[in-house]
Protein backbone atom coordinates (compact mmCIF):
# COMPACT_ATOMS: atom_id res chain seq x y z
CA UNK A 1 0.00 0.00 0.00
CA UNK A 2 2.93 2.42 0.49
CA UNK A 3 4.36 1.79 -2.22
CA UNK A 4 0.91 2.58 -4.37
CA UNK A 5 0.72 5.72 -2.77
CA UNK A 6 4.44 6.37 -3.43
CA UNK A 7 4.35 6.04 -7.06
CA UNK A 8 0.80 8.28 -7.51
CA UNK A 9 2.30 10.99 -5.47
CA UNK A 10 5.75 10.85 -7.70
CA UNK A 11 3.18 10.67 -10.78
CA UNK A 12 1.72 13.48 -9.70
CA UNK A 13 4.61 15.04 -9.19
CA UNK A 14 5.72 14.30 -12.86
CA UNK A 15 2.71 15.38 -14.00
CA UNK A 16 2.83 18.67 -12.19
CA UNK A 17 6.24 19.19 -13.31
CA UNK A 18 4.62 18.87 -17.33
CA UNK A 19 2.39 21.10 -16.97
CA UNK A 20 3.92 23.71 -15.15
CA UNK A 21 6.44 23.55 -18.70
CA UNK A 22 3.75 23.85 -20.61
CA UNK A 23 1.55 26.73 -19.09
CA UNK A 24 4.68 28.65 -18.69
CA UNK A 25 4.99 31.17 -20.86
CA UNK A 26 8.18 30.67 -23.47
CA UNK A 27 9.86 34.29 -22.87
CA UNK A 28 10.04 33.78 -19.64
CA UNK A 29 11.55 30.69 -19.92
CA UNK A 30 15.35 30.74 -18.28
CA UNK A 31 18.40 29.00 -19.75
CA UNK A 32 17.09 26.53 -21.85
CA UNK A 33 14.23 26.91 -24.58
CA UNK A 34 11.07 25.74 -23.12
CA UNK A 35 11.13 23.06 -25.95
CA UNK A 36 14.09 21.28 -24.57
CA UNK A 37 12.80 21.88 -20.86
CA UNK A 38 9.78 20.23 -21.87
CA UNK A 39 11.83 17.02 -22.90
CA UNK A 40 14.11 16.92 -19.96
CA UNK A 41 11.38 16.98 -17.91
CA UNK A 42 9.52 14.36 -19.99
CA UNK A 43 12.49 12.16 -20.30
CA UNK A 44 14.10 12.40 -17.59
CA UNK A 45 11.02 12.03 -14.96
CA UNK A 46 11.34 13.75 -11.71
CA UNK A 47 15.26 15.06 -11.88
CA UNK A 48 14.35 16.37 -15.45
CA UNK A 49 11.72 18.33 -12.86
CA UNK A 50 13.89 19.06 -10.48
CA UNK A 51 16.27 20.66 -12.89
CA UNK A 52 13.24 22.97 -14.08
CA UNK A 53 12.42 24.27 -11.06
CA UNK A 54 16.13 25.21 -10.37
CA UNK A 55 17.16 26.28 -13.60
CA UNK A 56 14.17 26.69 -16.10
CA UNK A 57 11.55 28.06 -14.43
CA UNK A 58 11.30 31.89 -14.56
CA UNK A 59 11.91 33.54 -10.57
CA UNK A 60 8.90 35.05 -9.21
CA UNK A 61 6.30 32.63 -10.34
CA UNK A 62 4.67 31.93 -6.65
CA UNK A 63 5.68 34.85 -4.87
CA UNK A 64 2.94 37.00 -3.06
CA UNK A 65 2.28 40.14 -5.53
CA UNK A 66 2.07 43.71 -3.72
CA UNK A 67 -1.28 44.36 -3.17
CA UNK A 68 -2.98 47.74 -3.94
CA UNK A 69 -5.16 49.25 -0.58
CA UNK A 70 -8.00 46.68 0.39
CA UNK A 71 -10.25 49.38 1.93
CA UNK A 72 -10.95 52.83 0.37
CA UNK A 73 -9.85 54.63 3.74
CA UNK A 74 -6.37 52.45 2.97
CA UNK A 75 -5.91 54.52 -0.02
CA UNK A 76 -4.01 57.75 -0.20
CA UNK A 77 -5.44 58.99 -3.63
CA UNK A 78 -9.28 57.90 -2.71
CA UNK A 79 -8.73 60.48 0.87
CA UNK A 80 -7.12 63.25 -1.16
CA UNK A 81 -10.28 63.30 -3.41
CA UNK A 82 -12.51 63.26 -0.20
CA UNK A 83 -10.83 66.35 0.83
CA UNK A 84 -10.64 68.12 -2.27
CA UNK A 85 -14.69 67.08 -2.50
CA UNK A 86 -15.35 68.41 1.08
CA UNK A 87 -13.15 71.50 0.31
CA UNK A 88 -14.78 72.35 -2.91
CA UNK A 89 -18.15 71.90 -1.45
CA UNK A 90 -17.23 74.25 1.71
CA UNK A 91 -15.82 77.29 -0.90
CA UNK A 92 -19.51 77.04 -2.89
CA UNK A 93 -21.33 77.36 -0.15
CA UNK A 94 -18.84 80.22 0.96
CA UNK A 95 -20.01 81.68 -2.13
CA UNK A 96 -23.48 81.21 -2.05
CA UNK A 97 -23.65 83.05 1.20
CA UNK A 98 -21.31 85.89 0.00
CA UNK A 99 -23.21 86.53 -2.82
CA UNK A 100 -26.79 86.48 -0.89
CA UNK A 101 -25.16 89.30 1.30
CA UNK A 102 -24.21 91.10 -1.38
CA UNK A 103 -25.63 95.08 -1.87
CA UNK A 104 -28.41 95.33 -4.73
Amino acid sequence: MLRVIAVLLGLAVYIWFIVDVLRTPGMSVRTLPKFVWLLIVILIPLLGGLLWLLGGRPRGQGRRRRRGPVAPDDDPAFLRQLGDDAWSERMKRRRGESEGQAPA
